[in-house]
């Protein structure tokens, strides 16, 4: 069954459930730690930090697999700086060469599936120029935050650009090892419901640095925060930074 929603308002109610923060900010700067970069924006979504990077003087290529949120990213004040790619990592050429890889909002806990991950890690390393850069963020597994997902503690409601009016909460459960479900639920104006699942995979910092080794790629530093917080304190997270 689809959704009650269509894809534009998809993107809309994804927009208004994610602002822009500080993780934002943490990736902006490392980007603009050197100029004029040549950078992948994988899982790039509505293109929020994608345009920022472009508005910031970087050549920027955003990547994505849902045709909705690429839609909204080209219908964006200056999307035409951006080369849009719908796809995954898969979708990127022999040819392409980048200086710097992201994969922001938590896009590395989407992909479950662990030959999908290596084949993403292959890809990246195959597109990074020697030396460049790829930083992405995954939740700390040892900071328990999806026990925090509950309906008390994320109920909120939208109205989005077309006037449709939703209340929205969360839950989540263990699904399997090293996995967890996540359930959106969603209750609109004239009573309607719908739910949308999905499941998110928490990796820890020595799987996430095996992998990256087995990869290829060479971790610099792992933070638990984003003001440079060792792991273990800061937001719970594991933001990764590593060079080819």
């Amino acid at each position: 069954m689809g959704s009650l929603l269509s894809a534009a308002q998809r993107a809309a109610l994804y927009d208004a459930e994610n602002r822009w923060a500080a993780d934002d900010d943490f990736f902006l700067t490392l980007i603009n730690e050197r100029p004029a970069s040549r950078v992948l924006d994988l899982g790039c979504g509505t293109g929020r930090l994608t345009l920022a990077l472009a508005r910031a003087g970087h050549e920027v290529t955003g990547v994505d697999p849902h045709p909705g949120s690429l839609a909204a990213a080209r219908a964006r004040p200056g999307a035409d700086a951006v080369t849009w790619i719908e796809g995954t990592s898969t979708a990127l050429g022999d040819d392409d060469s980048f200086d710097a890889v992201l994969m922001t909002s938590h896009v590395a806990q989407s992909i479950i599936d662990e030959d999908q991950w290596s084949r993403t890690l292959a890809d990246i390393r195959r597109v990074l120029v020697p030396g460049g850069r790829l930083a992405f963020d995954s939740r700390d597994p040892l900071a328990r935050v999806w026990e925090r997902w509950t309906p008390a503690t994320t109920r909120n409601q939208f109205t989005l650009p077309d006037g449709t009016k939703l209340h929205l909460w969360v839950d989540s459960a263990p699904h399997e090892a090293g996995l967890v479900k996540v359930t959106e639920h969603r209750l609109f104006a004239d009573g309607s419901r719908e739910l949308e699942d999905a499941v998110l995979a928490f990796r820890n910092e020595d799987r996430l640095r095996g992998d990256l080794d087995a990869a290829g790629l060479h971790v610099d530093a792992v933070l638990g925060g984003w003001n440079g917080e060792p792991v273990g304190r800061g937001a719970g997270e594991l933001i990764v930074v590593a060079h080819r």
